[in-house]
């Protein structure tokens, strides 16, 4: 199981956020780890390594094809959400509700 998973929310229709491109990236270095899509259910379950060590990491969302996709006008072209990893957790889920012209995200369960 990857040490980081995601989930996006479609809140302005309510609805999961499908086919959402995700990039795991190394803050240290900028190094990409691990990329997906959002599935039917909004979810990437598999991103990256099964360990991840201590250190900051980025979550890279690609909203702007999305939201293209959708046939909508998005403000943010791109999420962007850091978060430090301790080493010790042995997994970091970061979920993202999402519209055209807003995001917020927190660290889940």
């Amino acid at each position: 199981m990857s040490a980081v998973t995601t989930h996006v929310l479609d809140t302005a229709r309510g609805t999961p956020a499908e086919g959402v491109l995700v990039t795991l990236v190394s803050g240290e270095d900028g190094v990409p780890l691990g990329q997906a899509r959002t599935g039917p259910d909004g979810r990437v379950r598999e991103l990256g390594p099964p360990d991840l060590p201590a250190g900051t990491y980025r979550l890279v969302f690609d909203t702007g094809a999305y939201f293209a996709g959708q046939g909508q006008r998005a403000f943010f072209p791109e999420v962007v959400v850091a978060f430090a990893a301790r080493g010790e957790d042995p997994h970091c889920h970061v979920p993202l509700l999402l519209s055209p012209f807003a995001y917020s995200t927190y660290r889940g369960s």
